[in-house]
């Protein structure tokens, strides 16, 4: 789906992006970075286009979406762990190679 139709079923569907992003709990900014692509992946293409027909037939998508408590995902930091790990090895085997 473009970002173009996306748009419209938010229209649709009488709902701001920013409102979007907040009740499905995904960040403004990721949203956004599909207008830069010109296309949506197919889960928030399906997510618009059901918000869009549950307005339409005067389903209430707000209160059924937010009674699901979804929590927004938190960057960890996981793949730093990995970087300090090679880092560590790297240095380690340098150091052995200096003493022999």
């Amino acid at each position: 789906m473009t970002f173009i139709n996306f748009k419209k079923l938010l229209l649709d569907a009488e709902i701001s992006l920013p409102k979007f992003s907040k009740l499905i709990k995904v960040s403004e900014k990721n949203i956004q970075a599909y207008k830069a692509k010109k296309e949506v992946p197919n889960t928030i293409a399906v997510i618009a286009t059901c918000f869009s027909v549950m307005h339409e037939k005067g389903i209430d998508y707000k209160d059924i979406v937010n009674a699901l408590e979804l929590q927004a995902k938190t960057k960890k930091g996981a793949g730093f762990a990995k970087k300090k790990k090679t880092e560590i090895s790297l240095k380690a085997s340098t150091d052995t190679k200096t003493q022999e």
